[in-house]
């Protein structure tokens, strides 16, 4: 924004008396510097939730989960109250709090993309086509099963019990942008583990993105 003389807006004569002056007032004082907005936020709030009773509420929301409403009624306090006070310290969703210890998690996240990156498979069974036996009962999924091998999307076992095998989701995951690269394959050997990193780091490099790190488990790939 390029500073310059200032001119009163085109429908001044419309605005308040007391608006106007403040502005005037403002640019009087500041100069150019004066005219832009400011935060309508008091700055002294005298009925503001005291803090020892915002750590009580937080202290009891942590310890024992509680909602608003039973919060209120435990320490005498306004239901809305509470859930200010809830919401304002990020406490307001029981998914904000680890269920286990009643703590808020300790979340890390890299600074930029690329820094580290995440690798992993899942393995997924594999549905014939048309749907398994949950979904359409055992002699309609039967009938799916055996077509599907016949169409060549599985591996041919006996005819009796043919076999669609398991699908593996190889996952390449930016921890700061949580943007994840992911190829389905037949195997999770390390030889195909290793060319889903290197085409994972050229897809990402595509986007202007240089890994620096991967993060995995202790896996068989």
């Amino acid at each position: 924004m390029t500073a310059g003389p200032w001119r009163a807006p085109r429908n001044a004569t419309t605005c308040p008396g007391k608006t106007a002056a403040k502005w005037a007032r403002r640019y009087q004082d500041e100069g150019i510097g004066g005219m832009y907005d400011r935060s309508s936020r008091p700055r002294h709030q005298p009925k503001k939730t005291p803090p020892h009773v915002v750590r009580t509420i937080v202290r009891t929301r942590l310890r024992q989960r509680l909602g608003p409403i039973e919060i209120g009624a435990k320490l005498d306090l306004p239901a809305s109250t509470v859930h200010a006070v809830l919401t304002r310290c990020h406490l307001n969703r029981l998914t904000h709090i680890d269920r286990a210890t009643g703590e808020q998690p300790r979340r890390y996240e890299h600074a930029r993309p690329g820094d580290l990156i995440h690798v992993d498979v899942k393995k997924l069974g594999r549905v014939p086509d048309g749907g398994g036996h949950r979904y359409v009962g055992r002699v309609q999924g039967g009938k799916n099963r055996i077509a599907t091998v016949n169409a060549g999307h599985a591996t041919r076992g006996t005819s009796s019990n043919p076999r669609l095998g398991t699908c593996y989701l190889h996952t390449v995951i930016d921890d700061h942008s949580r943007v994840a690269y992911v190829e389905a394959h037949a195997d999770e050997k390390k030889e195909t583990a290793a060319t889903v990193l290197r085409n994972a780091v050229a897809w990402f490099a595509a986007r202007g993105v240089t890994v620096q790190r991967v993060l995995s488990d202790n896996g068989p790939a």
